[in-house]
């Protein structure tokens, strides 16, 4: 399992599309530290702040990378070598998974050590340039990095096409939050399935239990499901 998940790790960057989305998510991070300290009032340049606001790149485009490295099989013709290699098809899928959730471990490390730069620069040109920052925080960001990227890699297990699974899945959520913000009757339910209102509180110190069970009821909807529904149609699709 060790070796497969180096292997789906250097994967990971091996392809121009997969090594361009790491170039562009860690200039994407350096933008965003660069406008908080071009922008943002004096008491919200931060160590906190940096990092918080650091970490929308990632969120929005570490999925694309999960969804890539489940498409890849099939997109790249890359199938039967691989399933030939490892026949049992769950240990390739486990070893996906583990990649894309250190890949966000990884940039969750580097956006704070960035972060802790652009403080630095902060309080030489007059910011706050506070490092305090809670644990229960941390813990959000990473919790909300980890989900955002296996939703990436279940939609790529579902669909197995790299353009589908990447227009619907930012197509499907973003419609459901606009019914949910229209349509009265469905208000409830998107208190609790949609998976962008109910991720927001992470970024946010001091979560309750009832954030934390509206949150874990949209992971089991978009995450779960298309995952357990997409590893069962990997592992019996043919390869030829």
């Amino acid at each position: 399992m060790v070796r497969l998940t180096l292997v789906e790790l250097r994967k990971l960057a091996d392809t121009r599309s997969g090594l361009w989305l790491l170039i562009v998510i860690g200039l994407a991070a350096a933008g965003a530290a660069a406008i908080v300290l071009a922008a943002a009032p004096d008491e919200e340049q931060t160590f906190a702040g940096l990092f918080a606001f650091g970490l929308v790149p990632a969120a929005v485009l570490l999925p694309v990378l999960g969804i890539l490295s489940m498409t890849s099989e099939w997109s790249q013709r890359t199938a039967l070598t691989t399933f030939t290699l490892t026949p049992a098809r769950g240990r390739v899928i486990a070893a996906k998974l583990i990649a894309a959730v250190l890949i966000a471990v990884a940039t969750t490390a580097a956006a704070a050590a960035l972060s802790a730069i652009g403080n630095l620069v902060a309080i030489g040109t007059g910011g706050d340039g506070s490092w305090h920052i809670e644990a229960a925080l941390v813990g959000q960001l990473l919790v909300n990095q980890v989900v955002f990227v296996l939703m990436g890699s279940a939609f790529g297990a579902l669909l197995m096409n790299s353009p589908l699974a990447i227009v619907l899945y930012f197509a499907i959520p973003t419609v459901w939050s606009v019914l949910g913000g229209m349509v009265k009757w469905l208000h409830t339910a998107a208190g609790w399935i949609d998976v962008n209102m109910t991720s927001v509180p992470l970024s946010e110190p001091g979560m309750t239990g009832d954030q934390w069970a509206r949150f874990g009821v949209a992971a089991l909807v978009w995450v779960a499901l298309p995952l357990a529904l997409g590893t069962v149609r990997v592992l019996r699709r043919e390869v030829s």
